[in-house]
Parts: structure tokens; C-alpha cells; sequence
């Protein structure tokens, strides 16, 4: 079901306005103006409620790029070659595809051509029941059974895709009873307007990509012309500043990041994963009582627990351990009367709601994923496999907590190829420990990338400053990420003891944040915040962060004694600092800002899954290197492969790993130096003598220093707003207008900026808007 919306002036029309892209959406929603954000979440709001679909990252990013538009026109202007669109055969072998992807399902005679918007494993050994074997949940691509890894060095997995065949509007759509006889037939659809499909990956590393990595590697390969079209609202090349394939990429990753922050953080819209939807289809979906309602996924939940839980008790105790792994898909399809809600791009809609559903009830209901009165834990542990495996184990109080039960732990496969063993020691050991320690043999089955705690997380970011007198206690600190996660901020511990006539208990209090020169809701700045005086040093709870607060950041606080005011501000730089990409404006402790501004790590979360293999080496290299006072870490080479993953890996793994090494060292996103090993097995920098030397890798934070607006010679004093630079664009003529011929050679010259030696002329009905200035 499509929501009908109004397209009102506030909500961007592709060629009637300035791109809803900008230039600094290139380096991530933290480098993004909020005005902006605010005009691109508004138009992906609308997108969302627009499509019967949910709307993926990949697909919001072609929305806002390819110009979507609104009321069922879709893509239908878009500057696409429909010809050079990845053909698809139901049944066939072919190059893998993410969703986002622009295709053309072959019929025989006129040929589909549709966006994907969802894709799930089809694995062959998922059969009709819910309930799957243990190792298929997490298995990695091409793996036909719990003995055996991937059978060739380029993967092929089972998969089906979700095509939304009215992506292109009416002009390109068949009607509905030409659809229907295609699925009756099950030539080039199956019954429920799907495409199922052997996907071959280039490597088992490729495979493993998240779909926003994907997805920028398919614009950059098979979908680059039109990516650089110069019929697009604006050319990513002119967003990127330049033409050249890595800055393309970096500026890509940009911007899919500044879409997926403007879906996240969307009060009208919910998403499981990358896939958003509104929150009132949600809603809807969930109070009907019909098939899939409400009813039906609390069924779904208390199905996972039951599963697992002992029917009986036995005479001497309970029943002994079990674990239960059930799909989604599969289950969505045992509910009768079900079928027209598991057709088209309602399945995908389906999927997302039911995991939702059970996402809530484990938020809501149990502690970390267990369920104390039936002693069930119940976790996802296969975010991809038809449409999402849970894990149910009893009993669940016997298992160590999950990090997080909604983050997929893959753990039926794991368990079936390598069993439970006792946690690895957090510290990364010396080559010499490891090798007594570790079997000689290769191991050859794919690690997972780990995420154990920091050695040293409690060693930095302690705070450096005090001053106590008769009137108020002051202190710093660097903000940490953990306090941005958890909307919390430590107090010291004076202040709390200071407090101790207030009891042990817990009370609101205000907080009163000052930042000058960055952005600051008046929400923000006067909070009322929970006082949690039974911490150690004292802590205040549900503290809202401004959006641009970052991991490192100076905290300046101040308590007036005997009062329930607390005041924090921040000083601002003297001059702004790109540093790896991040605009950072106002002090901070470069030691946090390098441990956990690594990449994986924000204030949506800290995980090393989905990155690809150059961002987990830059991550192991800043979360476990060693520490110098101005954010280098440098870290012992050999000890790389156990940092970045929780066991040996696989051969092709550290070929990857030393690839990317070297790959890095070339870019100079890391550099090489020498230092020594210890008798304790224990790396030093530098070299000291007497010891072994051994090769490390380093990084150090590349600052680049940007002037502050308004700063430069002959400034004006007063403020007469922010110059805001607009990039050239297509604009739609009303009816009977025309271009100039100044507008004409514009856009020639245009065409030759973004590359493009065809397409010199305006397309008919479109003039071009020049590049300009203007102050807000």
C-alpha cells in the first residue's frame, strides 16, 4: 500500500529546485550543515511514505541522486541508458548485484525493468519449515555444509531478489495481468514476483561486504555511466570536487553515510537495518487482525521462545540445553491467508515489520535477550538468511549476555564448525606467546572480525583538570563514546560526595550546555537530566548530546556546591581542522578521538561487522595500537590478524589483510616504523637496545587546517549570514519556455567538467542553472 502524500513546496522536486545533495554531505552527515539534513530527511520522508516498499539506504541514495519523483512518476525521468542495465534470468547464474541496483529481467519479449529493493539467502537446505539446520545461520557464501568451506574462490550463493517493477513509472510498467501470468508461469518471475538467482561473487571478502560497500562498488563499476551522467540534478564529480576514482569512492561513502542518518534519525520513520519504513504503515500493519497482524507476530515471538523452553521438567531437574533456529521468511509463509502479503514488494515490507515485531518484545520484555521466566534466550543470529534466523537457547542463563542480542552473532554456524571455547584474553599476545599457544595447522574456516574491550579504555581520557574552592568544584574531561551511546556523562567524585546529603537515590537536576560556533538545539541547552548517585563517582543519565559532539571532544564542567546546576561548555579552536575527513571545531584529546573514532565506531554503535578489510585494519591499528600523547597508535605488524579478527584466520584472509597493508602504506593512510620486543614479549617505540626489532605499522591523524568563515583579510564585522556555495544543476522549464543559449554553453561546459564527451546539448523542457553563491 502506497501512501499519498503532498508534494508542498518544503519538499525538494528533482530539477525544480537545488539539488538535495550537497558538497559537504561528501564527508559524512557529522560534516553536514543541519539545515541541510533537514532538507534531505524531509525528502526522504516523503520518498519513504511514497513507495510501497521499504526503502533502503542504497535506494534512498537513488532517490536523492537520480531524482526520484514523488506521485508515481518515479525514475521515469532519469538519465539512464535502460539497455546497459544488469539483464537477470530467473534460475540463472550471474554476477552478484546489491540492493540499490538497476536492472532488467529478461522476458522473452519486453523485457522488466525494475530497482532492487531487498534481497535475502535463499539457502537449498531452508526448506518450508521455520526451523533451520543450526549451521546454515551465519554460513558464509558458497558453503554447502557444516564440513566443508566454499568450494571455489568465487562464491556463489542462492538468493532472492525483490524487484519493485514500478520504479520507472507508468511509461515503463505492465499492467497487472500480464504480471500475474508471468508469475502463474514461473518462467521469468516466480509465484510471488520474485527472482531467485545464483549470485557469483569475485571472493569470499566480497561476499562478506555490507550493502553500503556494495552498493558503492556496483555505482563505480557497473553503474558508473550513469552515475557520471550529466542529466542527473547534480554530478557527483562536482559534488566530489574532482573526477578521480578514490575520491569518488570517499565521496560516495559520504553520502550514502548522510542518507542513512537522515533515515535513522527520522522521528516519522522506523527501520530494521538499512530498510525504512513509516511508522504508521508499521502501525497500521500491526493493529489490523488479519493475516500478519498483530496477533500473528506476537505469535511469531512466542514461538521463538517456546521453541526452546522444556515442555517437562524431569524428576531430578530440568530438562537438558537446546537451541532452536528459526527464519522468518519461511514462518511468514506457514501463516494462512498470508499469500497476497508475501507478493511483490510486500514480502520485503512483511519481513521487516515481523522482525521489528520480535525486535521490540526482546527490547522491551526480556534482560538482554533473556527471558527470566522460562530462563530462554532468544538473540538474532542472521540478519541475511531468509529474511533474518533467530537463535533461541535454553538455558539461557547459563550463556554468557550477548554485546547486543539484536546484533547478528552468527553463532549456529560457528558453534557447528568450531564449538564454545573459553574467551580469549582481551590483550593481543607477542609473536612469541602465540606461537606456543597456537596449533600449527591452517585453520580454514573464515574468522569474524572481533570487537573485545580496549586494554587501555580506562587509562585514557581521565580527567586532567581541577579546581576546588569554597564556591564550586571544575573539572575536564574528553567526552567518550560510550557516553554518547549511552546518553550519559560521568561526575567526579567530589561532586558526588558533595551531593551525599541528597541520599543515594536518584532525582532530576538541570544541565547547561554553552557551545560556541557549533550547532545547538535550544533543546539542548537547558536540560533536565537523572542525577544517578549510586555510581562510583556519580553520574547524570538521559543526557541529550548535541548532534556535533564527537568521541575526544574537551568537556568543561562546573558544579556550584550545594546546588543541582551543572554547567558544561566547550572551547572553540582558533582555527577549524579536517582531520581524516572529520570537521572538528573545538578542542580535543587526540588520544580518544584516534581510539574511538576508528572506523565502525559512532554514536550509533561500535562494531567491526560489515567493514571491508582496509577500514578493519585501519580500525585494529587505532583501537589496539600503541599510544603517543598526539593520536599516533603504532602497532607490532605480525600482531595484526589477531587484532582484527577473534581467531587465526583463514590463509585468503591475511592475504586480504596484508593487501590492504600495503595498499594503506602506499595512500599513506599509515605509515611503517621500527621498534623492539621486550624479554616480557611486550613492543616498544622506539627501538630500545638490546632487543629484537620487529616491523610496525602506524597511524597518524592527517590535520589539515581549514580557515573559519570569515576569517580571512578584509572580513566584515557585522554577520551578514553564511555564503553558501550551489553547485550548477538541471532545472524543468514550464511549458513553452526555453533555454538561453548562455545556458546552452553552460551546460556544454558542464558536460566537460563531469567528463562526458556525449550529451552536449540540454535535454528538451530543461534549462541550467549556473554555479553560484548566495548567503542564507
Amino acid at each position: 500500500m502506497t501512501t499519498v502524500i503532498s508534494t508542498g513546496t518544503d519538499i525538494w522536486q528533482p530539477y525544480d529546485g537545488e539539488p538535495v545533495l550537497t558538497p559537504a554531505m561528501t564527508d559524512g552527515h557529522r560534516s553536514t550543515p543541519a539545515e541541510e539534513l533537514e532538507r534531505l530527511g524531509r525528502y526522504l520522508e516523503a520518498v519513504v511514505a511514497d513507495r510501497a516498499c521499504p526503502v533502503h539506504t542504497a535506494v534512498a541514495f537513488n532517490a536523492a541522486y537520480f531524482g526520484y519523483e514523488l506521485g508515481g512518476e518515479g525514475y521515469g525521468n532519469g538519465p539512464f541508458d535502460l539497455d546497459a542495465f544488469p539483464a537477470l534470468t530467473l534460475g540463472d547464474e550471474v554476477p552478484a548485484l546489491p540492493v540499490g541496483a538497476l536492472v532488467r529481467i529478461e522476458t522473452g519479449s519486453d523485457p522488466l525493468y525494475a530497482e532492487i529493493v531487498y534481497k535475502e539467502g535463499r539457502h537449498p537446505d531452508v526448506t518450508e519449515g521455520a526451523d533451520v539446520p543450526a549451521w546454515v545461520s551465519g554460513a558464509p557464501a558458497g558453503v554447502r555444509g557444516p564440513q566443508e568451506g566454499p568450494d571455489t574462490p568465487r562464491p556463489v550463493r542462492r538468493e532472492l531478489l525483490v524487484p519493485d517493477l514500478a520504479a520507472f513509472g507508468p511509461a515503463l510498467q505492465l499492467g497487472e495481468a500480464k504480471l500475474r501470468r508471468f508469475r502463474a508461469r514461473q518462467k521469468w518471475l516466480n509465484k510471488d514476483g520474485h527472482v531467485v538467482i545464483d549470485a557469483r561473487y569475485g571472493s569470499a571478502s566480497e561476499a562478506q561486504l555490507d550493502g553500503s560497500t556494495a552498493f558503492v562498488h556496483h555505482l563505480l563499476t557497473h553503474q558508473r555511466e550513469a552515475l557520471l551522467s550529466p542529466l542527473v540534478p547534480v554530478s557527483v564529480a562536482h559534488l566530489a570536487g574532482n573526477g578521480a576514482k578514490e575520491r569518488l569512492r570517499d565521496a560516495l561513502i559520504g553520502l550514502l553515510d548522510t542518507v542513512a542518518h537522515a533515515l535513522r534519525t527520522s522521528d516519522s520513520l522506523r527501520a530494521w537495518g538499512h530498510y525504512a519504513l513509516t511508522r504508521t504503515r508499521i502501525g497500521a500493519g500491526l493493529c489490523h487482525d488479519g493475516p500478519l497482524g498483530g496477533a500473528d507476530l506476537r505469535a511469531l515471538a512466542g514461538s521463538l521462545e517456546r521453541g526452546a523452553a522444556p515442555a517437562t521438567r524431569r524428576r531430578h531437574g530440568l530438562n537438558g540445553s537446546r537451541t532452536v533456529y528459526t527464519a522468518i521468511g519461511p514462518w511468514l509463509r506457514g501463516v494462512g491467508g498470508a499469500e497476497p502479503l508475501l507478493t511483490g514488494v510486500e514480502y520485503a515490507v512483511s519481513v521487516c515489520r515481523a522482525n521489528l515485531a520480535v525486535a521490540d518484545i526482546i527490547r522491551g520484555d526480556t534482560d538482554n535477550g533473556l527471558r527470566a521466566e522460562t530462563d530462554v534466550r532468544m538473540t538474532l543470529d542472521d540478519d541475511f538468511e531468509s529474511g533474518g534466523i533467530w537463535r533461541s537457547h535454553y538455558p539461557g542463563s547459563e550463556e554468557a549476555d550477548q554485546a547486543d542480542p539484536l546484533r547478528p552473532a552468527g553463532r549456529g554456524w560457528h558453534d557447528t564448525v568450531q564449538p564454545p571455547s573459553p574467551p580469549r584474553t582481551v590483550a593481543i599476545p607477542p609473536q612469541s606467546v602465540r606461537q606456543e599457544q597456537e596449533p600449527a595447522e591452517e585453520l580454514h574456516v573464515d574468522a569474524e572480525p572481533a570487537d573485545p574491550p580496549l586494554a587501555d579504555g580506562d587509562q585514557i581520557g581521565q580527567p586532567n583538570y581541577l579546581r576546588i574552592d569554597d564556591s564550586e568544584v571544575c573539572w575536564q574531561l574528553p567526552l567518550r563514546l560510550a557516553h554518547l551511546m549511552e546518553d550519559r556523562l560521568p561526575l567526579n567524585r567530589m561532586v558526588r560526595d558533595g551531593l551525599a546529603y541528597l541520599g543515594m537515590g536518584s532525582l532530576s537536576v538541570r544541565l547547561e550546555i554553552s557551545h560556541p560556533g557549533g550547532e545547538l538545539d535550544a533543546s539542548e541547552e537547558v536540560q533536565e537530566v537523572l542525577l544517578d548517585l549510586t555510581e562510583e563517582t556519580g553520574m547524570l543519565r538521559n543526557v541529550q548530546w548535541p548532534i556535533d559532539f564527537f568521541p575526544g571532544l574537551c568537556l568543561y564542567l562546573q558544579w556550584p556546591r550545594g546546588g543541582t546546576v551543572f554547567r558544561l561548555h566547550t572551547l572553540a579552536l582558533e582555527d577549524h581542522l579536517d582531520i581524516d575527513g572529520q570537521l572538528v571545531a573545538h578542542r580535543y584529546d587526540a588520544k580518544v578521538l584516534t581510539r574511538e573514532g576508528a572506523p565502525g565506531s559512532d554514536r550509533d554503535g561500535d562494531a567491526s561487522a560489515g567493514l571491508d578489510t582496509r577500514r578493519l585494519v585501519l580500525r585494529a591499528v587505532r583501537r589496539f595500537g600503541r599510544l603517543t600523547p598526539d593520536g599516533h597508535a603504532l602497532l607490532d605488524r605480525s600482531a595484526l590478524p589477531r587484532g582484527v579478527y577473534d581467531t587465526t584466520p583463514a590463509a585468503h584472509q591475511i592475504t586480504a589483510l596484508e593487501r590492504a597493508v600495503d595498499e594503506l602504506l602506499a595512500e599513506r593512510n599509515l605509515y611503517r616504523a621500527t621498534g623492539s620486543r621486550g624479554a616480557d614479549g611486550e613492543p616498544h617505540h622506539p627501538a630500545r637496545k638490546g632487543e629484537a626489532p620487529i616491523a610496525l605499522i602506524g597511524y597518524a591523524p592527517n590535520l589539515v587546517v581549514v580557515s573559519r568563515p570569515g576569517s580571512g583579510a578584509g572580513a566584515p564585522l557585522q554577520d551578514r549570514g553564511v555564503e553558501h556555495f550551489v553547485h550548477g544543476f538541471l532545472r524543468r522549464l514550464p511549458t513553452g519556455w526555453a533555454p538561453t543559449d548562455a545556458q546552452r554553453a553552460a551546460y556544454r561546459e558542464h558536460c566537460r567538467h563531469v567528463g562526458k564527451a556525449d550529451g552536449w546539448e540540454l535535454p528538451p523542457g530543461y534549462t541550467f542553472v549556473t554555479a553560484h553563491s548566495r548567503r542564507r
